[in-house]
């Protein structure tokens, strides 16, 4: 059953940012949980300058099914011009929690 589900992973510049992405996913059912860790330092090089940021990383706990739909909500409503978007399977979990994220995103919208 854990096979059927992933963490995505995003960063935001700002805590609107990404509690608005936190509250928009869990509204459209793309998401059972999600959450959003202030104070994550990140290190990139971007069009040629090494940038040093501080950023809100986004934890998604989502459906598999679903990843094309949340990456699209994603991308429409981040501020970046090219966000973080990663997902990771989820290979094992609580059988109680991985229920009731099942039960949380819709199969469709």
């Amino acid at each position: 059953m854990s096979e059927n589900f992933q963490l995505v992973v995003t960063t935001c510049p700002t805590a609107e940012s990404a509690q608005n992405i936190a509250k928009l996913l869990i509204e459209k059912q793309l998401a059972a949980c999600v959450n959003v860790i202030p104070g994550v330092h990140s290190y990139y090089e971007w069009k040629g300058s090494l940038e040093n940021t501080t950023e809100y990383m986004v934890m998604i706990k989502t459906r598999s099914d679903r990843f094309n739909e949340l990456q699209m909500m994603i991308t429409s409503a981040h501020p970046y011009e090219l966000p973080e978007i990663i997902s990771v399977p989820i290979t094992a979990g609580s059988q109680a929690y991985l229920a009731w994220l099942d039960a949380q995103v819709s199969k469709s919208k």
